[in-house]
C-alpha cells in the first residue's frame, strides 16, 4: 500500500467512527430493507460499535506512512467513494430519525426498480455500496439525496406523480444531485481541511486520542452541514437547475419520456398556490421558473420521448 493509499484507508476508518456517532438505530448495509429500530438511540449505537472501531482505527493508525504536503487533500472533491459512502450512510440515518420508512414493500420494491434503472443511465452507475431508494411515510411533498447513492422519496411526493414518467423524472433529479456531488459541496471546507491535515501531515506516525477526537468532530460536522442544506436551507438555484437538466438527460437515456419532469413541475405549479410553503416548496426554486428552464433544455438538446401506457398502467396499479 502506498503512503497516499494508507492515509486514505485510515481516514476511511476514522470516518466510520465519526459517522457511527451520527447514525440512528438503523444498520445501513441495505437501506432499502432495514429501518430504525424503535427504542435505540444514537448513543446506544455508538457505545456498542464505536469503542471497538476506535481501537481498531488507533491500531491501524500506527502504520500510516509518511506523506508530503503535496499529497494533502483539501476539500470534498478529494473524498474517495468509500468516504462518500460513509458520510451518506450517516446522513441517511439522520433522515430516518426525522421521517419513518413507509411500510409498503411493494411500492418500495417498485421505487427501487425504477431508481436502479435510472441510476444505470446516469454518469455514476456504480457507487461504493450501490444505489438505495426508500419511500418515506410522510404526506409532505419532498425528496432527499444523500451522498453515496441514498435516495428518499416521501409518500406525498410519490402520490403527487400521475405517471411512471413523472416519478422517474423526480427520482432522476435526486440521482443528479448525487452524481453532481451537491450534498458534499455543502460541507464547510475547514472541516475537511482539518481532518486531512491530521491524516496527511508528514509528522504524523500514529493517531493519538486527541487526533481521533478532532477527526470525529470534523466529520460529525460534515453530517450537520449536509442535513442543514438538504432539509432546512435547500440547494442553490444553480444546483437545482443543474439537477433538473440531469433529470431530463438521465430519463431520456433510460428510455423514459423526459417531458415527465415538465409534466410534474406543472402539477407542482398548481399545488404551489395552495401549499403551506413547507418541504419541497420551501427548499426549491418556484416550479414556474424550473418549468420554463426545463422546457428550454429539452428543446435545445432534442430530448424527446413517448409516455408508455404500459408503464402508466403499472404505476396506477401500485400507486
Amino acid at each position: 500500500m502506498s503512503g497516499g493509499q494508507g492515509c486514505r484507508g485510515h481516514l476511511a476508518a476514522a470516518l466510520m467512527l465519526a459517522v457511527l456517532a451520527g447514525c440512528s438505530a438503523a444498520e445501513f448495509k441495505d437501506i432499502g430493507h432495514k429501518a430504525a429500530r424503535t427504542g435505540e438511540t444514537i448513543a446506544d449505537q455508538a457505545a456498542v460499535q464505536g469503542s471497538a472501531l476506535a481501537a481498531d482505527t488507533a491500531a491501524h493508525g500506527k502504520a500510516v506512512a509518511k506523506t508530503t504536503t503535496k499529497a494533502l487533500r483539501k476539500g470534498f472533491a478529494d473524498l474517495t467513494p468509500q468516504e462518500e459512502y460513509y458520510i451518506g450512510r450517516a446522513v441517511a440515518a439522520r433522515i430516518l430519525g426525522i421521517y419513518r420508512p413507509a411500510e409498503d414493500p411493494e411500492a418500495t420494491r417498485y421505487l427501487n426498480a425504477v431508481g436502479l434503472a435510472l441510476a444505470q443511465a446516469s454518469s455514476g452507475p456504480e457507487t461504493f455500496d450501490g444505489w438505495h431508494f426508500m419511500l418515506l411515510d410522510s404526506d409532505e411533498v419532498n425528496a432527499f439525496a444523500a451522498p453515496g447513492g441514498f435516495i428518499f422519496v416521501t409518500r406525498g411526493l410519490y402520490q403527487s406523480c400521475r405517471t411512471e414518467e413523472q416519478l422517474a423524472a423526480v427520482v432522476a433529479h435526486e440521482v443528479g444531485h448525487v452524481t453532481l456531488r451537491h450534498g458534499l459541496a455543502a460541507i464547510k471546507t475547514s472541516r475537511l481541511t482539518e481532518a486531512f491535515a491530521i491524516i496527511g501531515t508528514e509528522a504524523v506516525k500514529e493517531f493519538t486520542g486527541a487526533d481521533l477526537a478532532r477527526i470525529t468532530a470534523a466529520f460529525a460536522g460534515t453530517i450537520d452541514d449536509i442535513i442543514d442544506q438538504m432539509v432546512s436551507l435547500g440547494y442553490s438555484q444553480r444546483q437545482e437547475y443543474a439537477a433538473d437538466a440531469e433529470s431530463g438527460r438521465i430519463a431520456w437515456r433510460a428510455g423514459y419520456n423526459p417531458a415527465g419532469l415538465a409534466e410534474f413541475l406543472g402539477t407542482l405549479q398548481a399545488k404551489a398556490v395552495k401549499a403551506d410553503k413547507k418541504g419541497f416548496f420551501s427548499t426549491h426554486p418556484p416550479a414556474a421558473d424550473r418549468l420554463a428552464k426545463v422546457e428550454t433544455l429539452l428543446a435545445a438538446e432534442k430530448l424527446v420521448g413517448e409516455t408508455d401506457p404500459v408503464r402508466t398502467a403499472r404505476f396506477s396499479k401500485i400507486r
